[in-house]
């Protein structure tokens, strides 16, 4: 508890016992006496627990924010102190400190509820780093790990958190990566290994060269990410504002007619009646504050993030929280989403060369390239003789073309053999199928296979049992890899042979075929897929662990690979939003209620704050579920 909560705390206690002295009194030693002496009484309990409910609801009233719940309690308060000086009025002193202090005991509540899920998320997030060793004139001083550079040389010793990303030069350890990806398996890390910033050093002692500031670095990001997350916020969060600001100066307006019109009607004197409509119209004041849902909504979205980030997702707004619980179709990358991403070279088919040389042929002309499929010739092929290359040009979707001792090697897909005037063997396995063609001969094919993923299968009847009703995969392999990954993973459709704008192309169709006010998610590795990440209604990046581009081009960020969580954001996101109408329903139901109970003269104010206060905090303890 901290020292302001602590503050209100003896506060409450003090005006609650002064209350008690006042009633008492009030009741057995100062009842013949004037008006005046009552109300002073009461007014040093009411000051203590309400002094500062109406400084600040005089402040709003300069800077013409007068339409809050300080200034309904202001109002509701001050106008039952003043009941006391009509005619043949009951006095409402008791019930105004009542009031006050039923209102800060709920306020109180409140603080300490919103509090501890902050603290809850802040542990969950606790990845900043306090400190960094950093090499200088030959010795190793500590330092904020801002004032670090580029370049500079770092010590990670075993226990402490890394400060920065990097590469390592020396040492072996392991690392804890649970705060950013929600996995307790270590992972280890040896010489030449990228490090990333906000994990723990559990074993060795690791010497790292720093390859981001502080400001760029992985940690700093995934701060950021969390922190502006409140600012994308969701339908519900925007109607409840709005509901605000246009709900409470009707209800103010709806009081004073409540209070000054019926009188004109009963029977007898205006004087006479008006005491008992003003006690309705103050009690209508109370009930109708809407804290409950300002609350109770806000907190709700910002407990699902909270919970989703525990789990190595994060969420860049409510607003994104909320479109995935209206997930209809899920659009996957293949390559690295539904597959490791890891490629190796599985067949190799040449009438007219040994196979060997089939093979480094298409390395030697794809040495330049970084693509995953040129990475796996490379390593097959081995070392590779030294050669003059020169021409090479890289045909997005289609292959490479590159000169390689005077020869023109041609390697890549169906469409690149096209484009040559060649015609290709068929294949009718299943793999990527790399085709080679020397000097506008066609030579034979490579096939290299991408193993599925061991939680794909699973992780796609997760979301269909979280209620997505389509799936669909992208890739740019042939129609024949495409069909049998597929039927092997039961997917309800997908799209082959496509060119990186294809992609795009294919998600605003299938958004089109998405039923109104239902959504279209898109899933890939947040590099390769920016524009496709952005075409979609909602983008997640996967195995974005220290992939700036992933974090930036998704509004959905899993932290490691496991499409598993794609469907664990989903039922959080689920149960979120049905936490946040339960809360809806529940508050508005009971004021409702209430408010007609207060119209008709049968609800006091104790009811009035319970619909008020009371319904706050169990609204509230029921959002903080959506921490766990």
């Amino acid at each position: 508890m901290s020292k302001k909560q602590r503050k209100t705390l003896w506060r409450i206690i003090l005006s609650a016992f002064l209350l008690i002295i006042a009633v008492l009194a009030d009741k057995i030693l100062i009842k013949d006496f004037s008006v005046w002496l009552t109300l002073a009484v009461y007014l040093v309990p009411y000051l203590i627990i309400g002094y500062d409910v109406l400084i600040k609801a005089g402040k709003n009233i300069i800077n013409g924010q007068m339409f809050d719940e300080s200034f309904l309690m202001t109002i509701a308060t001050v106008g039952a102190i003043f009941l006391g000086f009509f005619p043949e009025a009951e006095p409402q002193y008791p019930e105004a400190v009542f009031v006050m202090l039923f209102y800060q005991t709920g306020e109180l509540f409140q603080s300490i509820a919103v509090g501890k899920s902050r603290k809850s998320i802040a542990a969950l997030m606790n990845i900043r780093p306090d400190v960094a060793y950093v090499e200088r004139n030959g010795e190793l001083i500590e330092v904020d790990p801002e004032e670090i550079t580029v370049g500079e040389i770092i010590t990670v010793r075993p226990g402490d958190r890394v400060p920065l990303d990097g590469i390592v030069l020396s040492g072996s350890s392991a690392l804890d990566t649970a705060a950013l990806t929600g996995e307790s398996v270590p992972r280890s890390i040896n010489v030449g290994d990228t490090i990333i910033s906000g994990c723990i050093n559990l074993s060795g002692a690791l010497t790292v060269k720093v390859t981001k500031g502080f400001g760029e670095s992985t940690v700093s990001r995934i701060l950021e990410l969390v922190e502006n997350s409140s600012n994308n916020k969701s339908k519900s969060e925007n109607f409840i504002t709005k509901f605000a600001r246009v709900y409470t100066p009707l209800v103010v307006l709806a009081a004073v007619i409540l209070a000054f019109v019926p009188p004109i009607f009963t029977v007898g004197s205006y004087l006479a009646s008006l005491p008992s409509w003003l006690v309705r119209a103050l009690s209508f004041l109370v009930i109708s504050c809407p804290c409950a849902l300002v609350i109770s909504v806000p907190l709700s979205f910002f407990g699902g993030i909270g919970g989703a980030s525990k789990q190595g997702i994060l969420i860049k707004g409510s607003n994104y929280l909320e479109a995935l619980s209206d997930l209809y179709t899920i659009a996957l990358d293949k390559t690295g989403t539904l597959t490791e991403g890891t490629f190796t070279v599985t067949e190799i088919h040449s009438d007219t060369l040994p196979e060997s040389r089939l093979l480094q042929l298409a390395a030697l002309a794809e040495v330049y390239s970084v693509h995953p499929i040129a990475l796996a010739l490379r390593k097959a092929a081995g070392e590779l003789p030294e050669c003059e290359i020169s021409d090479t040009k890289e045909l997005s979707g289609q292959g490479v073309i590159a000169t390689v001792d005077g020869k023109v090697i041609a390697a890549g897909n169906e469409r690149l053999m096209g484009s040559c005037s060649l015609m290709p063997a068929e294949f009718n396995g299943i793999g990527t199928v790399v085709h080679v063609a020397v000097d506008e001969k066609y030579e034979g094919f490579i096939v290299i296979s991408d193993q599925i993923k061991k939680t794909t299968a699973n992780a796609l009847q997760q979301l269909k049992s979280a209620g997505v009703k389509q799936t669909v995969m992208l890739t740019g392999d042939s129609e024949k890899t495409a069909e049998a990954i597929s039927n092997t993973l039961k997917i309800d459709g997908y799209r082959a042979e496509l060119l990186p704008e294809d992609k795009v192309t294919a998600v605003k169709e299938l958004k089109l075929a998405v039923p109104d006010g239902k959504k279209l998610a898109f899933i890939g590795d947040g590099i390769n897929d920016a524009p496709v990440l952005v075409s979609a209604d909602i983008g997640i990046a996967m195995g974005a662990l220290g992939s700036d581009a992933a974090i930036e081009a998704a509004d959905v960020v899993l932290m490691d690979d496991n499409l598993e969580k794609v469907a664990t954001a989903v039922k959080i996101a689920c149960r979120t939003l049905k936490i946040v109408r339960q809360n809806i329903i529940f508050a508005l139901g009971i004021k409702a209620i209430v408010l007609l109970l207060g119209i008709f003269g049968y609800a006091p104010m104790w009811l009035a704050i319970f619909a008020d206060v009371g319904v706050a905090v169990i609204a509230i303890l029921n959002a903080i579920r959506t921490l766990n």
